[in-house]
């Protein structure tokens, strides 16, 4: 396997890290105006992400970075193809990471009210949009033979596109509401295992059409394998949502967001960016990648730097295991 075969693994891995983790994120923003009925909920399910939503944002950072490094015709034609979109997500993620901070630095109602609606909206917006980016990069987009994009924002809002924003924004959804069922006790635990089932049966009629569009126009065997572990995941899920099994649920929620995601790596492989115009013009793991040499050192950066990160990640993880419910809320206002 070349060194730019591996990086283009390692990139998916990063990808698939980030959708997992920043997936239920995501998901537990959401949920503040679904499932609260209260500003005391509203506040127990934020605390169920606080101590690890800036963590999961790190997976992202490195996705970024890796791509720049060692693709960066790919990240070139990206960044500046889909400027807006991306532009649109890392503006959700700067007001969000705000919002987490000066919810609770005014006692105010109204103040802490608006944050938490910002927090609301800057979670379902990127949910969307990197539904709608991963689908334009799977399906193609309109590249000219000097690997820049030539397409509109338009372009961008096709069917299959749209579809990827709505699988996306359920399927975080989803995995947010069996996360929120597993860290919460109590009357939140309950009304989330209610919610998982509604939210996982629209997840499961959604991501059952965009996988199978993405098999049809652009899979092959292994892309069909991971289709099945992705759907067959989802209905474990569901199953152990209604049996209680929140820990079960939420690992193959989990397995049903790493299988979707390395199923549309997988149909990728070995283009980066497919052209629409022109298959030869497209941008491949060849023609895209950086130097060997420059390859061989980002290799020997990631096996120093990425156990450091993971084993970092999964102490925090550890440490803010427990439960919590609204009983557990400080009594001070902020």
């Amino acid at each position: 396997m070349e060194l730019h075969d591996v990086w283009f693994v390692l990139i998916a891995f990063l990808w698939t890290g980030y959708f997992f983790l920043e997936g239920f994120d995501f998901g537990v923003g959401v949920l503040t105006r679904l499932l609260a009925r209260n500003r005391p909920e509203k506040r127990v399910l934020i605390n169920t992400i606080g101590p690890v939503w800036d963590g999961n944002e790190v997976w992202l950072l490195t996705a970024g970075g890796a791509t720049f490094a060692a693709f960066p015709e790919w990240y070139a034609t990206l960044f500046s193809g889909f400027y807006l979109p991306l532009l649109v997500i890392l503006l959700c993620l700067i007001i969000r990471g705000v919002a987490f901070e000066y919810r609770v630095k005014r006692p105010e109602e109204r103040w802490q009210r608006n944050w938490e609606t910002a927090i609301f909206w800057t979670s379902l917006i990127p949910a969307f949009l990197w539904g709608v980016a991963f689908g334009n990069i799977v399906g193609g987009v309109k590249i000219d033979r000097d690997m820049e994009y030539v397409g509109s924002l338009g372009d961008m809002l096709n069917p299959y596109a749209l579809l990827g924003g709505v699988v996306t924004l359920t399927l975080f959804t989803f995995h947010g509401t069996v996360f929120t069922a597993l860290k919460t006790v109590g009357e939140i635990r309950e009304r989330a295992r209610k919610l998982a089932l509604r939210v996982g049966l629209v997840t499961a009629v959604a991501a059952l059409a965009f996988l199978l569009w993405t098999q049809l126009d652009h899979g092959d065997g292994a892309s069909l394998v991971a289709l099945v572990v992705a759907v067959a995941a989802l209905v474990a899920a569901l199953l152990a949502n209604q049996a209680g099994r929140e820990g079960w649920a939420f690992t193959l929620s989990g397995v049903t967001l790493v299988a979707s995601v390395a199923m549309l790596f997988l149909t990728l492989f070995p283009n980066v960016m497919p052209s629409t115009l022109n298959a030869d013009w497209s941008l491949t793991v060849t023609n895209a990648s950086s130097s060997p040499y420059t390859l061989k050192i980002m290799t020997w950066l990631a096996v120093i730097g990425t156990p450091v990160v993971l084993v970092y990640q999964g102490w925090t993880y550890w440490v803010f295991r427990k439960r919590i419910g609204t009983q557990h809320l400080a009594d001070a206002t902020h």
